[in-house]
């Protein structure tokens, strides 16, 4: 076998312009697998990003049924053993506090719907980074009665630092809720659907809003690794009392978001197999050509007294050589190149059209790319797979071979 190694390393140089264009076929079939890739995950890893963890959270505890009506009605106290969760519960890094209700927001002639949300401010930041998406003014002091703004409520209203915004809802159990609040920032979101509609109030003025005194309607919560959320869920649904609380986790509040990642996920796999199909007839090409050029050559072999099996093996070993060749160049390659799109990420919001499609689905036409160990060598195993797969074709090849025809053609 030794000698096999040896001698099939010393063949595949003796053609150094054959080698390196089956080397590169691999190597070209590595990149553009690895960079479609991570561009797809990366992309919907910003989406889930934008609109999971930049406002919803992973997980969410609720009043019993409230998630179908969303109704401030089943508002409920944060009691103390709910406090206690990061504590009790490991994996949950803090819980946050949210007062939520929709209302119609008023400048002069100008109104539209906007969902008004009370926050604890530094519980708040600890998980969305609120205080770090203000792009104009500043954030909440202690018992301040203002407000914090979306940038595309700001624009729809013509509202600018300073001014005051009107609201007008119904509160808790029907109370009248009617108020005027300036305008403290203006808060930018990665998703257009949270940067049309969000308004932020403390959570004692959201509360005096409603008429909801010492009231929630939810508790986000922020956990270490969004890999654990199935763990927390289950500690969570085990320990409360689930007669009076629901709790879910982010694919059960939008499952849309779910159902068109799968969707997407899928039409990218059915382009990696047309590359894959691609990528595959230009390697066996190459293994064919590599194999037809030689065939005076294995003629020879076989009729001198070399076994078939072992001229099989040597040639299928010279294959997986330029394969780990190209395969560990094209590996080597994808870094600089992904890691390229990872911090210059393909931007289609100068593409006016594009932007309001993906608009509708609630986030950015930004794709970045995943730069992840994971996608890179599973790409490369692949290409490095389907090319010891296609080796094989040597074998059939010299099984049906004929020596005197092989040496006369």
């Amino acid at each position: 076998m030794k000698t096999l190694l040896v001698l099939a390393w010393r063949n595949i140089w003796r053609n150094k312009r054959r080698t390196w264009i089956t080397a590169a076929s691999i190597f070209f079939a590595v990149v553009l697998s690895t960079l479609m890739v991570s561009i797809q995950k990366g992309a919907w890893d910003r989406m889930e990003e934008s609109v999971v963890n930049y406002y919803f959270g992973y997980i969410q505890i609720h009043a019993k049924g409230y998630w179908n009506d969303r109704s401030i009605d089943l508002a409920f106290a944060e009691t103390d053993s709910l406090r206690a969760i990061p504590e009790r519960v490991p994996g949950v890094e803090t819980t946050v506090p949210r007062l939520e209700s929709f209302a119609l927001a008023a400048r002069g002639d100008n109104t539209t719907g906007v969902m008004v949300v009370g926050i604890d401010p530094e519980r708040e930041h600890l998980m969305t980074r609120l205080k770090d998406r203000i792009v104009a003014g500043s954030y909440f002091a202690d018992g301040e009665a203002a407000a914090l703004i979306a940038e595309g409520v700001a624009e729809r209203l013509g509202l600018s630092l300073g001014d005051t915004i009107i609201l007008l809802s119904q509160g808790y159990h029907g109370v009248n809720a009617a108020g005027k609040y300036p305008v403290k920032g203006l808060v930018h979101f990665g998703s257009p659907e949270l940067n049309k509609q969000m308004v932020y109030l403390p959570l004692p003025v959201a509360q005096y809003f409603y008429g909801a005194e010492g009231l929630i309607t939810s508790i986000a919560l922020k956990v270490e690794d969004k890999d654990e959320v199935p763990e927390v869920l289950e500690v969570l649904r085990s320990s409360l009392d689930t007669t009076r609380y629901e709790v879910m986790d982010w694919h059960e509040m939008m499952p849309e978001l779910v159902e068109a990642r799968a969707v997407d996920t899928a039409g990218n796999y059915l382009m990696l197999l047309i590359l894959y199909l691609i990528v595959s007839f230009g390697i066996f090409g190459t293994i064919l050509m590599m194999t037809a050029e030689r065939s005076y050559e294995f003629g020879v072999l076989v009729a001198i007294g070399m076994k078939r099996l072992q001229l099989s093996v040597e040639v299928w070993l010279e294959i997986l050589f330029i394969a780990f060749l190209g395969t560990f160049l094209g590996f080597l390659a994808s870094f600089p190149v992904v890691y390229w799109f990872h911090t210059h990420p393909i931007d289609f919001t100068g593409n006016k059209e594009m932007a309001e499609t993906y608009a509708r689905f609630g986030f950015e036409p930004i794709f970045p790319a995943a730069f992840e160990p994971f996608v890179f060598l599973s790409q490369a195993m692949v290409v490095f797979v389907i090319t010891t797969i296609l080796a094989l074709y040597p074998f059939w090849k010299i099984g049906r071979l004929k020596p005197v025809e092989a040496m006369r053609h």
